[in-house]
């Protein structure tokens, strides 16, 4: 037994290792492995989707590929909602593990911030996997369970990937609580509010520690209730082609709406800021009729607002009356309120307040 001494000592060496940190590498990269649900650290009851700090990519993470279905039958009454879910959680989950990569410690350190920044990204990326188990679970075994596609995010450095933190955080938060609107079980709606009260922590977080600025956004953070059209304001970030053949369509259903940005010199998305705006996709744009009257809709807590929209200048105004906190989401209609699904025709766009010294970029830029 010439190799003996070496394999106890093997097996002394993996006995020490950390077994959180080597677990990605030592599961079987079969996505179908997934579709068991047992299979892999459990959201909830193990510490993996807190402590895991390694840089490459956590599980459930490090296998990237469809789960197909395993057994045939009807899809579940929530099936489709938590695909979309998914879907965009490979996204969320995507964006910060490439910050997890492209940074260090020091990466935040040297623009004055707390030592912790860097370790609370890597908490905050190990949830968004945990979210990922989680939706994954969610989908019944007659449905397909999305994989990742490529993305790419506008940033390179620290300083322009933080404010996009509160971006996506209040944004997950306001498709969440759409989503919950559609819902049809009361254990989706139930985890949809404990998927969302985490997202709520994570920009608490960022808000007071790389902001300096209270995280309250008044009583209530915005509800809108037409979450897919969030959903899809994230396809941005997707690589056209990229995703796997088998996933379906994201997000479903797809209204592809025309999508608007504030134009060249705006200089606030504060409330009471007169907007124009444009249309920034060239082979999907609004049309309008010159008989009808049309409107600017905007969102912020659980209420909205209703505003005239001038097609002829693009021009609008963002309500004063909105406390300038969270965030607003504005949306071009043809009926005031914005009663209907249909009654959507552009939009919607997302006017961060918090911080709001961003808001005119990433309104300008998304």
């Amino acid at each position: 037994m010439l190799f003996a001494p070496y394999l106890l000592l093997l097996a002394t060496l993996l006995l020490s290792l950390d077994p959180i940190s080597a677990f990605p590498m030592a599961l079987d990269s079969s996505s179908q492995k997934l579709s068991n649900t047992t299979y892999g650290p459990i959201p909830g009851q193990s510490s993996y989707y807190s402590n895991y700090n390694g840089t490459f990519p956590p599980f459930p993470a490090n296998i990237t590929a469809p789960i197909l279905p395993t057994a045939s039958g009807d899809p579940g009454p929530d099936d489709e909602l938590w695909q979309n879910l998914l879907s965009a959680e490979w996204i969320v989950y995507s964006f910060y593990q490439q910050a997890v990569e492209l940074f260090n410690t020091s990466s935040f350190t040297a623009l004055g911030l707390p030592n912790t920044t860097y370790q609370r990204i890597v908490e905050i990326r190990d949830n968004e996997a945990g979210h990922l188990r989680i939706f994954q679970d969610q989908i019944s075994a007659t449905s397909i369970k999305p994989g990742a596609c490529k993305y790419q995010y506008p940033f390179t450095t620290p300083d322009v990937f933080l404010p996009f933190v509160s971006f996506i955080e209040v944004s997950s938060m306001a498709f969440i609580t759409g989503l919950a609107e559609q819902a049809k079980l009361n254990s989706s709606k139930g985890a949809l509010v404990a998927i969302g009260e985490t997202e709520s922590r994570h920009n608490t977080w960022s808000l007071i520690d790389i902001w300096n600025i209270s995280p309250f956004a008044g009583p209530a953070d915005t509800s809108y209730p037409y979450a897919n059209q969030i959903l899809d304001l994230t396809n941005v970030f997707v690589v056209n082609g990229s995703c796997p053949v088998e996933n379906p369509t994201y997000p479903a259903p797809r209204q592809n709406l025309p999508r608007f940005a504030s134009a060249n010199g705006t200089k606030s998305v504060a409330p009471g800021s007169r907007l124009v705006i444009e249309f920034t996709e060239p082979d999907n744009q609004p049309q309008f009729c010159a008989e009808k009257d049309y409107y600017a809709v905007y969102f912020h807590g659980v209420s909205n607002i209703t505003v005239p929209f001038d097609p002829k200048t693009n021009s609008m105004t963002i309500p004063a009356e909105f406390e300038a906190k969270g965030l607003i989401l504005g949306v071009i209609t043809d009926e005031p309120g914005a009663p209907t699904l249909e009654s959507c025709l552009a939009g919607p766009q997302i006017f961060l307040q918090q911080p709001g010294q961003f808001g005119v970029v990433l309104s300008s830029s998304l």
